[in-house]
């Protein structure tokens, strides 16, 4: 009976002022006695929205019909004011107050967004949400919300007009044909636009989400060297070589897999070809056959395009490979993101070779915050890294996200800063990290570069270098703070937040008991959150500043020393480009420093020797420290040793204080 006397409202609602019309002009009813019956109607209806078993559930529906409830008082009032009056205005004002409580509804959420209209999109289709097309449909949305204003202004006042200065039957034709006419129309016409607007959109398709169909064949994925050189790599082509190689690894029964590929066309092909096939990755850097042994047990293949011993050729298979049909290509597997399962090797910060469990659902919720902040970035410009896709931050920016936008991206990683001087033909976004920045300002004064933009990570930047590229570059890098157990936690930009840190918004951080960082984020698959080794202040703001490691303090003759404090202590002296600070350990335990110098001390020590370049960092240390922590060995280089990564370890730093010290000046 109650969903009868709902569906009875909509009907009414729809039809109110032909019936209106109907009763006072055709079977002329009068005024008090059409009344009455608005009230009964408004009293059934109230009854049958709120009539329901009571409790929490009397509360939820309450919630969900507050609209039809306003309409029935609306009804109601109407009802009353007519039988007091016997007056039909009453009745008539219905569609003008409804016309007003509309504009408010629409209006207030212009003031206060997202817009309605953008809300109701979102409802529909939450895939909207943390894309690149996120921002244009919703600045599209508030168009339609504004067109949606205007209407209710304009429609209220004709219904005004035809309320007090128009007949029975001119108020009705308008009320309950034209107005309904008119906003079909707006909905008609705003549904052709939306669907040519909607092909114009940038669409986000994931490695565990895409299809055959989600690119146009002749969509370039990939290019050589440099955009202009006109070497591509399509959506077809990748379609028909994770084909390939998808063969090939079925072929196989093996369930874990080593991939290594310099080649990135290569790493994405049988990347996914290995997903597809619902295998587990192995990712490594390091090929050494020593590594590769520890971590290869007898059932593990090796894919690579590196000279490697015992592994399978990708470059070879591809090439000998058979053509797979059309149906091999245009269905491929369907990939579960929560079962995939991807090692990933890193140094960790023991020093010691760990793998960390990854799936594809951490890394694409990471993508898809990225893209949300910086997705129209992106699609402005074509990517090059200078980072192995084997680390976290390297596949995140240099595989996965741009696959998932349509970004081309280079087939290689730049090697040699000089590379940067070739990318004068379009503009570029840069994934890069601060050892490989630090090289190339070092050899650079200003790049004929267009529009670019920088991510960095792997590493803070220090506010010379953060300078330097800005003056370089012709921008100052976004750095990046995570690590890959936790993936991204923080980003700043030093032109404008300093040292500061800005937490991603989906993370939550705090201090623990050590002082060290905290955090809980979506890319963290423990519900309790990872603890980091590093030291850090949170501000009032939210945002925090970093302080150094923990695993970076040492205690020597019973003094507690950062050895990171001492490491910004000599940047400081503005005589330094680069350092690291290690702990040696011989008859005692004790500091010993490698240097770059910059420029500038360069040119302060020119022609001095190194115990003169000692005395002075050892005396400027003196104002901070106590002798007993002061470094006891100092080396000068022309540059510290680093990982692919840009990361420095003891080992290769130890290495320089074996060599004698005339070498190593």
């Amino acid at each position: 009976m109650k969903k009868l006397l709902k569906i009875l409202f909509y009907i009414i609602a729809a039809v109110y002022p032909i019936l209106v019309f109907t009763l006072l002009v055709i079977l002329k009813l009068p005024v008090r006695i059409l009344s009455l019956c608005i009230v009964a109607l408004a009293l059934a209806f109230f009854l049958a929205f709120t009539g329901s078993a009571g409790g929490k559930s009397q509360g939820k529906q309450f919630a969900l019909s507050w609209r039809p409830l306003v309409s029935s008082l609306l009804f109601l009032i109407a009802g009353i004011a007519c039988f007091f009056t016997n007056q039909t205005v009453f009745l008539k004002l219905y569609s003008v107050v409804i016309s007003a409580m509309l504009l408010v509804v629409f209006g207030s959420t212009l003031f206060f967004p997202p817009n309605i209209i953008f809300r109701f999109a979102t409802l529909y289709d939450k895939s909207i949400l943390q894309t690149p097309a996120e921002k244009k449909v919703e600045s599209y949305c508030k168009k339609v919300c504004i067109i949606w204003c205007i209407f209710f202004i304009l429609n209220g006042s004709v219904a005004f007009y035809t309320a007090f200065f128009a007949s029975d039957l001119v108020w009705s034709v308008y009320n309950g044909g034209i107005s309904y006419i008119l906003m079909g129309l707006i909905f008609i016409i705003e549904f052709i636009i939306r669907r040519q607007v909607d092909k114009k959109m940038p669409k986000v398709f994931y490695i565990s989400t895409f299809t055959a169909k989600s690119r146009a064949d002749d969509t370039i994925l990939c290019y050589e060297k440099k955009w202009s050189d006109g070497k591509y790599k399509t959506w077809a082509d990748f379609l028909t070589d994770s084909a390939k190689m998808r063969a090939f690894i079925k072929s196989k029964n093996s369930a874990r897999w080593i991939l290594h590929c310099e080649d990135y066309w290569y790493f994405l092909v049988t990347f996914v070809a290995l997903l597809q096939c619902k295998k587990t990755i192995l990712l490594t850097q390091n090929i050494s056959d020593s590594f590769i042994n520890e971590i290869r047990e007898s059932d593990v293949e090796f894919l690579t395009d590196q000279n490697v011993n015992n592994s399978l050729q990708i470059p070879e298979l591809l090439k000998n490979a058979e053509n797979p049909s059309e149906k091999e290509i245009r269905n491929p597997p369907s990939i579960s993101a929560d079962e995939t399962n991807i090692l990933m090797y890193t140094s960790g910060s023991t020093g010691r070779p760990k793998a960390v469990s990854q799936r594809m659902t951490e890394f694409e919720k990471d993508n898809a915050f990225i893209i949300s902040k910086w997705g129209e970035e992106f699609l402005k410009r074509k990517l090059v890294t200078t980072v192995s896709q084997h680390h976290i931050y390297g596949f995140l920016f240099g595989i996965s996200l741009p696959f998932a936008m349509g970004v081309p991206f280079r087939r290689t990683r730049m090697e040699f800063p000089e590379e940067f001087e070739n990318l004068d033909d379009e503009s570029y976004i840069i994934i890069a990290t601060p050892a490989f920045l630090k090289r190339t300002v070092e050899i650079e004064e200003k790049l004929p570069l267009k529009d670019t933009f920088i991510f960095t990570s792997g590493g803070a930047v220090s506010p010379e270098l953060a300078v330097k590229t800005q003056n370089v570059f012709g921008f100052c890098p976004l750095e990046v703070y995570g690590s890959t157990e936790t993936s991204g936690i923080a980003f700043r930009q030093q032109t404008r937040d300093g040292l500061e840190w800005t937490p991603f918004d989906n993370a939550k951080v705090w201090l623990g008991d050590d002082g060290c960082l905290r955090i809980i984020s979506p890319y963290i698959k423990n519900p309790d959150g990872f603890a980091t080794a590093d030291l850090a202040d949170i501000l009032p703001t939210g945002k925090f500043l970093l302080k150094g490691r923990s695993d970076l303090i040492v205690k020597i003759e019973e003094k507690r020393i950062s050895m990171t404090e001492v490491e910004n202590r000599l940047l400081q002296t503005d005589f330094v480009f680069d350092v690291k600070v290690i702990a040696l350990e011989d008859r005692r335990q004790y500091l010993a420093a490698a240097l770059v110098l910059n420029e500038k001390g360069k040119n302060h020590f020119s022609g001095q020797k190194k115990l003169a370049l000692n005395r002075y960092f050892h005396d400027y240390l003196m104002q901070y420290f106590e002798n007993v922590v002061i470094p006891k060995k100092w080396r000068f280089v022309d540059a510290l040793p680093v990982d692919v990564q840009g990361k420095k370890h003891k080992e290769e730093i130890a290495a320089l204080f074996e060599k004698p010290e005339e070498d190593a000046i």
